[in-house]
């Protein structure tokens, strides 16, 4: 029986980053993060986290422009953003197979342009509005080992901050 879609609510940028942090914690290699929503939603806000939760220092900004960025932390952080790309044709000469098949974890921005570039089993959010600076994640699992993850990641953001295992 597949899980059913889990809606989060974050409500700033903060919440957003610690969010992403928890997933990024429990991310493993081989892990995809389809990432959807309207412009200036969260999406990179939300990969923020997901590299901090990664044990990534730097910045991480949207790749935009030079498509694909790629971050060391505990694992390899390939973050993808296909904003700019108009055809399905295009994503696939990117040759996203060997990141998406890779040692790290792919976190694509923007993946509702071209959903069926990517492999049948990913974890997709979607951050929807919710007010000014409120969103809705909408996290839909695509595969058992997102069932884990969103599970962990659960599990850890029920608990009372103060009492949070610090990772």
């Amino acid at each position: 029986m597949k899980m059913p879609p889990v809606v989060l609510k974050s409500h700033s940028a903060a919440d957003t980053r610690r969010i992403g942090a928890s997933l990024g914690r429990y991310v493993e290699a081989g892990d995809i993060l389809l990432l959807c929503g309207d412009l200036g939603a969260g999406k990179t806000c939300l990969t923020q986290g997901i590299a901090k939760g990664m044990g990534i220092d730097g910045y991480v900004r949207s790749p935009t422009f030079v498509l694909v960025s790629i971050h060391q932390g505990r694992l390899p952080l390939y973050h993808v953003d296909i904003y700019r790309l108009d055809h399905v044709a295009e994503v696939f000469d990117l040759g996203l197979e060997e990141y998406l098949a890779g040692d790290g974890v792919s976190v694509i921005e923007w993946a509702d342009k071209a959903l069926e570039a990517f492999p049948q089993s990913y974890l997709r959010v979607t951050l929807d509005y919710e007010g000014e600076n409120e969103r809705l994640l909408r996290l839909e699992l695509q595969g058992e080992r997102y069932e884990r993850l969103v599970l962990q990641v659960q599990d850890e953001l029920s608990k009372p901050r103060s009492s949070r295992s610090r990772k």
